[in-house]
């Protein structure tokens, strides 16, 4: 594999790099603080082709491929993880599910405005109940009068409360398990479906995270999503290519860290000299330059891959692992090199490590990451 970017890829990587300097980084704290989820951002972001990078100009999308998407969510990253989870979740879940597998109908209906940015979308697997056991979803969904009557909630759902758009999953046959369970989209303002507590979160606090409420929330027989009882297969592959996103991001919040920990080497002096001149300091600068490049190239590979149509289940869960994992150890060593100083909030180094520890947990923890390749490995 050639992994040199093309022209277009390093303009592209220079337009959201330039864009996340200028219009992102002066409220990043500011929205840190308040956990003001920047929705006057999103027409922005819209213009820049960024709420919807991988869908077809056909339904509003800017057309890019996996890896170009990976550079979008790398560059935001690097300055905002909230802003980049946001539009990592908005692309990789709820819009990425209804493109998959919706209907034509319903792509035009929901995708449309989605990918233009008019709509924020919103995707709902994980409850109270069902973490890592996603199967054991509790939430139901029961044929009435020709519609579907949804009862249930769900739990850390990205954008639940800002959100337009929703793809939830919900059992309709109990007896049958994890092929009992299907997805549904649902729109905003659908009488029965609420938003709940809003998560107070450790980090990521720019990026909307709160419960969803269906009682007894009715939809038409059109809202299912996909074939009934493929819910949770589906959600699966989703999660598939969702979780290239996540190695993305991660890579890119490891590369914001790096960066804010060498110039601060840099400039930092003791004993007469600047801390990068101490081999304590080097080595941790070198090592972390070294796992932030591998974690790069196997993000890549795993977006190459899914790009040329290959099931993608192992390298995206080698992605995620690998390079999550490395954004941690990133900002551990960040906090580290800034000493007191990165233990206040006037420098980036205790945000990045807020912020980070969601990589590791989102859209499967590092232990699930772990079974996935094992029984990818143990049942060739």
């Amino acid at each position: 594999m050639d992994f040199r970017l093309t022209e277009p890829q390093e303009l592209l990587r220079r337009t959201i790099r330039e864009f996340a300097e200028s219009e992102i980084a002066p409220h990043v704290r500011e929205w840190d603080e308040t956990q003001h989820f920047p929705s006057e951002l999103v027409p922005r972001l819209a213009e820049l082709g960024l709420m919807g990078i991988q869908f077809p100009e056909a339904y509003g999308g800017a057309g890019m491929d996996a890896l170009d998407y990976c550079i979008c969510i790398e560059e935001l990253a690097r300055v905002s993880p909230s802003v980049a989870l946001s539009v990592a979740a908005h692309n990789g879940l709820c819009s990425s599910h209804i493109f998959i597998f919706g209907s034509e109908a319903q792509k035009q209906r929901y995708l449309v405005p989605l990918a233009r940015g008019e709509k924020i979308g919103a995707w709902g697997l994980t409850e109270a109940s069902a973490g890592s056991d996603a199967a054991a979803t509790k939430t139901t969904a029961t044929r009435r009068d020709g519609h579907w009557v949804i009862n249930g909630s769900k739990a850390f759902t990205t954008h639940g409360r800002v959100g337009d758009v929703m793809v939830a999953m919900a059992v309709t046959d109990r007896a049958r398990g994890h092929r009992g369970i299907s997805a549904f989209v649902i729109e905003k303002g659908t009488p029965g479906m609420s938003s709940g507590r809003k998560e107070d979160k450790l980090g990521m606090r720019a990026s909307d995270t709160s419960e969803v409420v269906f009682q007894d929330c009715r939809v038409g027989s059109d809202h299912l999503l996909g074939e009934e009882g493929m819910g949770f297969i589906n959600a699966m592959q989703v999660l598939d290519a969702g979780r290239i996103g996540i190695a993305a991001l991660s890579v890119g919040m490891a590369q914001g860290a790096y960066e804010a920990a060498r110039a601060y080497a840099l400039e930092r002096r003791q004993f007469n000299r600047p801390i990068a001149s101490f081999q304590a300091i080097q080595w941790k600068l070198v090592d972390n330059a070294a796992r932030i490049e591998a974690a790069r190239l196997l993000t890549y590979r795993a977006a190459l891959a899914r790009e040329c149509g290959q099931r993608t289940t192992q390298q995206s869960a080698i992605a995620k692992l690998y390079a999550s994992e490395v954004a941690v150890r990133a900002a551990e060593d960040c906090v580290q090199i800034f000493g007191g100083y990165g233990f206040v909030k006037d420098y980036p180094a205790e945000r990045f490590f807020r912020d980070v520890k969601l990589t590791t947990i989102g859209e499967g923890t590092s232990e699930i990451q772990r079974l996935v390749i094992a029984r990818r490995l143990l049942n060739e």
